[in-house]
């Protein structure tokens, strides 16, 4: 069944999102990310004591592509 919209202002949109006026079947949006992060890096809570004495964080990556998004 057709949609019938009014005016609409659109400010911003992300990187990452979709924005649709209209009849839709499907949409699917898909993005990827790397994140680097050295030994300790995401660790939470209360209380934690961790001793890096001498920590490397590689970041070469010989292949370039790890996960492709089609």
């Amino acid at each position: 069944m057709p949609a019938k919209v009014g005016a609409v202002k659109v400010i911003t949109v992300a990187s990452s999102s979709i924005f649709n006026i209209g009849d839709v079947y499907s949409m699917c949006p898909e993005s990827s990310a790397k994140t680097y992060a050295g030994g300790g890096s995401f660790n939470t809570g209360d209380g934690i004591h961790i001793e890096l004495a001498n920590s490397n964080t590689y970041v070469y990556d010989k292949d370039k592509v790890d996960q492709p998004v089609t």
